[in-house]
């Protein structure tokens, strides 16, 4: 049986904390004092073809690698200023020693990920160190006793590398049977590039990996112990590149796991802690950042601030104020006890808004260097900070920047969330801009459609095209290739338009696609898209829709009625905005035969909610008179109907807007009448959809209504308006089981 050896003495290992300015100095000043030909760094070996580029990078940046078949499956390694493994990377590459990853390769660690193992297969690591630690210590906190020991340490880096290693070799020992086993497979991978380096180099040799790892790599046993962990682990093909990378993203809130809560500040730790002026700087820039909100922040409050920060950390027995100390003594000074401005000093500072940045020679996809190209050309930088784009497309770049930004929603890429404009116009556009590093895997993941954003947006919309499944998809599909002005995903689009309409035969199904054909015909000339071409294709569906609709809304239920009514409201709104008068004339008689449908026979009528809402449309556009439609009224809610067929159809006529209701009192008076008349289980049913439709009304219309009514606007036009004193006792105690029923849920 082959021996284990120890370790030789030019190998130094350093046990950090991801992301710890005080391991970031130990390892920068171990470096210095070690002078090594070879530094070892916890990270996938696939990396090392993409170090050459480090001086190009602007940290916070990350290594990302994924899978060369499924991009959409992929990881990051992110490293910030304050990162001992970029301090290393960077120490590296100014004093020309050689420099590689040695963790597991990426290619295991992806295909893990995407097969993960089933629960029983791995142990859990039951240990947090730190909280091990802390605990021994009599700490509560294990960040604040790394701060205290580490990050706030003035010790000799090798010493401090030393005691760290110390430590964990005895948590190591006491808490062995809880390591899972694919730490075992990392730290057999870490061994094996160990044996590597030592062959390479007869030099000394730095290794910087987590100080959980430490204990594992200070003995070497019999290199085929170490293969037989990793033989046979499944293998992905991989790829990557260097990608911008953000503090909110390093933030621990974003989901990645090695993150820190606190990037902002331990990137000012990095910085001003030699200079020895960490707190004043950061309440100085505190109480900027308050003022620049309009909340009170003075410099005499910001010295006293300090003060405070430092009396917290001396009566805790702190070496120095940690982010606790300058967190409490921020909201007790300067935010007076409120934590509204804290909230906003904790995401401007304490998390930050930084954005790296990798230089133009990074190899990147040619998707991803056409994005980049882009965003130069049309003065559009990616930005960690929310910002608002307002565009005119009357002007060339914001016309181009309007298409950078859908094209790329095509993609899967949501550096922008259009905004509702209001009346700003069709010449106007409203986005909201934030850019995620994390859009860096859906920039991979949309390369294999093509090599341009161009390119590979029609790609993706010419391929939906072929498999549409409704005419409303397929209206939104042409819509989509319209406004991201792809000429040859908009033939595509309208070609499995026509296919889908040929196919649909539900009147409901075609109406629903025109409310976004009518988008598409506006924006047609904005476009460069021919608004006729567009036009034709509304006009088609419209005049098969309207012919059906009558029929469509027989025998449907409460559901299918509420979805056939704002389908309606829909396809008038398309018909005013983008059909010709022919059509137009199509679309009101279709509403006419609808609301006629029940006049000789109720049982043959439509269901209310549509029904009610085309004879609302009549009414307002003058087709109905007043006479036609309080006939109609009174004939839906004559005691000689159905109660629930009845109040479909006055929700359906109320929905909307409440002002010419108000303005007619004939009618306000027949619907007041009705509902006064309802019977109390009766009134009850129908409550529901009448509660729906007057949530329509604007608070003004509503009070107008209630105004009208109170003064007896109407009343005339009721059959039977004598006051029933016994009537109205019965529908006070009504509305008083109503109430006190309400109260009891």
């Amino acid at each position: 049986m082959a021996r284990t050896q120890s370790l030789p003495e030019r190998v130094t290992l350093l046990g950090i904390r991801h992301h710890g300015p005080g391991s970031a100095r130990m390892v920068r000043a171990a470096l210095e004092a070690l002078a090594p030909k070879v530094i070892l760094i916890e990270g996938p070996p696939e990396g090392d073809a993409l170090l050459a580029h480090v001086p190009e990078l602007t940290p916070p940046v990350a290594l990302l690698l994924h899978d060369e078949a499924d991009p959409a499956s992929a990881s990051f390694w992110p490293f910030a200023r304050f990162s001992p493994e970029w301090q290393a990377l960077s120490w590296g590459a100014e004093h020309g020693a050689a420099v590689r990853f040695f963790d597991l390769p990426a290619a295991m660690s992806l295909a893990r990920a995407v097969n993960p193992p089933a629960e029983s297969a791995e142990k859990k690591v039951l240990v947090d160190p730190l909280a091990v630690l802390a605990e021994a210590a009599g700490f509560d906190d294990p960040e604040r006793w790394w701060e205290d020991v580490v990050e706030h340490s003035a010790a000799d880096p090798l010493g401090l590398a030393e005691a760290v290693a110390e430590a964990m070799g005895a948590l190591r020992e006491e808490f062995a049977d809880t390591v899972d086993e694919h730490t075992l497979r990392r730290e057999a991978a870490m061994r094996q590039n160990l044996r590597k380096a030592l062959k390479d180099t007869d030099g000394p040799i730095a290794v910087v990996c987590g100080a959980w790892h430490v204990p594992a790599l200070q003995q070497l046993p019999a290199a085929t112990g170490d293969a037989a962990l990793l033989r046979g682990q499944p293998k992905l093909k991989v790829a990557g590149s260097w990608v911008p990378w953000s503090h909110g993203r390093l933030a621990a809130t974003s989901g990645y796991g090695a993150g820190v809560d606190s990037p902002g500040w331990y990137a000012h730790l990095w910085e001003r802690a030699p200079a020895g002026d960490v707190l004043p700087r950061w309440l100085a820039r505190t109480a900027q950042v308050l003022r620049d909100q309009g909340l009170p922040a003075s410099t005499a409050s910001a010295v006293e601030a300090v003060r405070l920060a430092e009396t917290l950390a001396a009566i805790r027995g702190r070496p120095s104020a940690g982010l606790t100390e300058v967190t409490e003594a921020t909201l007790a000074v300067l935010c007076g006890g409120d934590d509204t401005g804290l909230k906003l000093v904790r995401e401007r500072l304490v998390v930050g808004e930084e954005l790296g940045a990798v230089g133009d020679k990074v190899p990147r996809s040619p998707l991803a260097a056409d994005v980049a190209r882009l965003q130069r050309r049309l003065r559009l930088p990616p930005e960690a900070a929310e910002r608002n784009l307002r565009l005119d497309l009357r002007k060339d770049t914001d016309r181009e920047r309007s298409k950078l930004l859908r094209r790329l929603r095509v993609l899967e890429v949501h550096w922008g969330e259009p905004e509702e404009t209001g009346g700003l116009g069709t010449f106007t556009e409203g986005w909201t801009l934030r850019w995620d590093p994390g859009l860096a895997v859906a920039l991979a993941a949309a390369a294999r459609h093509g090599t341009t954003v161009e390119a590979a947006a029609t790609q993706v919309l010419v391929t939906e095209s072929a498999q549409l499944p409704s005419v409303a998809e397929a209206a939104q599909v042409l819509d989509v290739a319209v406004g991201a002005e792809l000429p040859a995903a908009v033939l595509a689009a309208r070609a499995g338009l026509d296919r889908c309409a040929a196919a649909a035969t539900d009147a409901i199904e075609l109406l629903t696609a025109l409310p976004a054909l009518a988008r598409t015909v506006r924006y047609g000339s904005v476009r460069d898209t021919d608004p006729e071409l567009l036009r034709t294709a509304l006009h088609g569906l419209l005049a098969r829709g309207a012919v059906g609709l009558p029929m469509a809304c027989l025998n449907i239920d409460e559901e299918t009625a509420g979805h056939a009514l704002s389908i309606v409201d829909g396809a008038h709104e398309a018909v005013r905005l983008a059909a010709d008068e022919e059509h137009a004339a199509a679309w009101w008689e279709a509403l006419r035969r609808l609301v006629e449908l029940g006049a000789r026979d109720p049982a043959k009528a439509g269901h209310g909610l549509p029904t009610g809402r085309a004879c609302r449309l009549l009414w307002e556009s003058g087709r109905l008179d007043t006479e036609a439609v309080a006939a109609r009224l009174h004939r839906a809610v004559s005691l000689r109907g159905v109660p629930g067929a009845a109040a479909a159809f006055v929700a359906g006529f109320l929905h909307g807007s409440a002002a010419l209701l108000a303005a007619d009192t004939r009618l306000l008076g027949l619907v007041d009448g009705w509902l006064s008349g309802l019977a109390g289980e009766d009134f009850e049913d129908a409550l529901p959809l009448l509660r729906r439709a007057v949530g329509t009304f604007s608070g003004p219309e509503r009070r107008t209504l209630a105004e009208r009514i109170a003064a007896g606007a109407g009343r005339t036009a009721v059959a039977n308006t004598d006051w029933d004193p016994g009537r109205a006792e019965r529908l006070t105690g009504f509305v008083r089981e109503l109430y006190r029923r309400a109260g009891t849920r």
